[in-house]
């Protein structure tokens, strides 16, 4: 595979323009450009970087365990520094509605919407109609936002993340959209794109049940028991619909109750997202998810600070 090859991978991987990735190497466009267009080649050493994040977006990369552990031991350090994450949220409007919108914009994206982010705002905030848009999309919306509501809630209740839990969100995000929201389905079904076998829907409740037990279970690493859940979750593959949105809302809930900050996983990043979903899923590796979903922290932290520039 040449270099023109390997970069078109990894610009689609990454959902970047040329310039974006030009700037992620550290070179000027022109310089890329020439990479792009095979009229130059690279030094050894940036031969090296395109090579290793070609391994890394493709999945093919394992994370040092070091450099998780690191990753990780940062989030603690920012988790230190707010008394409750959820109660931030809930008293700070300006917060709270800032995790709603990119939440509710970048999870529908991510399952195909077509609202940009400021429809997905004045549908939110100003109860506004588009007609240029179906009335699902915006229906998905403004359930999502509910749903968003209850889980904040929910936490700062300290209530439990159960099964109950997953079928309350599925009713939510499907009311007014499906006749069977808030109900396991009761048909076969297949993951779009990859080859990866889903759960008999007779087998639903019980292995759904059993994947959430270790989200009651105290752990010191609630990346990797996040991370775990979420892609034993979407194998099962428990619903008709909804079942990316309903397994982050429960990964989210399950940060928030150890006081991290909601994963933002942007819809420009979804290759890169399913890839890792499915390594975990298929190889028993899940070093990248979690090297993703620290990312995906850290980014809700950065709400959380006010800092975000996204």
């Amino acid at each position: 595979m040449n270099n023109r090859q390997k970069l078109e991978i990894i610009q689609k991987m990454l959902g970047v323009t040329q310039t974006k990735l030009a700037e992620r190497f550290g070179v000027s466009f022109a310089a890329f450009n020439g990479w792009w267009n095979e009229k130059a080649n690279p030094r050894p050493k940036m031969q090296a970087s395109i090579d290793e994040l070609f391994l890394a977006v493709t999945g093919q990369k394992t994370i040092p365990s070091d450099q998780l552990t690191a990753k990780k031991q940062a989030l603690q350090q920012k988790s230190r520094g707010y008394k409750s994450v959820v109660r931030e949220i809930l008293d700070n409007p300006d917060i709270r509605d800032q995790f709603i919108l990119k939440l509710t914009y970048h999870s529908n994206n991510i399952e195909g919407s077509t609202l940009t982010e400021p429809d997905t705002a004045a549908i939110l905030f100003d109860n506004a109609a588009l007609p240029n848009k179906s009335l699902t999309e915006q229906l998905e919306a403004k359930n999502h936002q509910t749903a968003l509501n209850y889980l904040f809630d929910h936490i700062a209740k300290k209530e439990k993340i159960d099964e109950g839990l997953a079928l309350k969100f599925h009713s939510m995000l499907m009311n007014g959209i499906r006749p069977d929201a808030g109900n396991y389905r009761n048909h076969a079904v297949r993951i779009t794109g990859v080859n990866l076998p889903t759960a008999n829907y007779l087998s639903v409740p019980k292995l759904i049940a059993e994947a959430i037990v270790p989200v009651s279970e105290k752990t010191r690493d609630i990346i990797a028991c996040s991370a775990d859940v979420h892609s034993k979750f979407e194998q099962i593959h428990p619903f008709s619909d909804g079942n990316g949105r309903v397994g982050r809302l429960l990964m989210n809930a399950m940060l928030l109750s150890a006081n991290f900050a909601p994963a933002i996983i942007h819809q420009e990043q979804k290759q890169l997202y399913y890839t890792y979903l499915y390594k975990a899923q298929t190889k028993a590796d899940a070093s990248q998810l979690e090297d993703f979903i620290c990312e995906a922290v850290m980014a809700g932290f950065k709400i959380l600070d006010r800092t975000d520039a996204r």
